[in-house]
């Protein structure tokens, strides 16, 4: 079989069709306009029907009760009773668990002496005494950046807290030897 050519065919023009435009639903426009209409004049016809109350139950009411007396003024007792009274505060007292080693803060221990001192010196800008001390371990020679000896352990937190603020974290604290 041949090959086709449909390029060279031309178009085939046929007449084109309109489409036919619809009509206006005319019955269902007349419908629709004769409910709005029915129902605008129902409620036309129904307004003002309404029973009127000259006045409702409720204010009946209220107007034969008497109205509200005035507020008393109001005295309070405990006022004038502060001033003569005297108050007593009993604290507990300090319960000691029997060890009485003083409290003592690593902030850190370093294998090298001159980050030790590093660290010394940091904490010295800072306010805060410490010392380093050398010891021996398992592993080696230790240098332990060590502040203290605290009396309460309230002591130790508080400098905790000041060597938080130069960015040193790894303080902890022990009971001393």
């Amino acid at each position: 079989m041949a090959p086709k050519d449909y390029v060279s065919r031309g178009k085939t023009t046929a007449p084109e069709k309109k489409p036919a435009k619809p009509s206006l639903p005319w019955p269902r426009l007349l419908i629709t306009a004769i409910l709005i209409g029915g129902f605008g004049y129902f409620l036309w016809s129904i307004n003002g029907t309404a029973p009127k109350e000259e006045q409702s139950p409720i204010k009946e009411i209220a107007q034969e009760l008497d109205p509200l007396p005035a507020a008393p003024e109001e005295q309070w007792e405990f006022i004038e009773s502060l001033d003569q009274q005297d108050i007593e505060v009993e604290l507990p007292e300090e319960v000691e668990d029997g060890d009485t080693r003083p409290y003592i803060m690593q902030c850190g221990s370093f294998r090298r002496e001159t980050q030790a001192e590093e660290m010394r010196a940091k904490l010295a800008f800072s306010g805060l005494e410490a010392q380093v001390r050398a010891s021996n371990g398992k592993n080696g020679l230790w240098h332990r950046v060590v502040l203290g000896p605290y009396d309460s352990k309230r002591d130790a937190e508080r400098h905790r807290h000041q060597a938080r603020k130069l960015k040193i974290a790894t303080c902890q604290i022990w009971r001393g030897t």
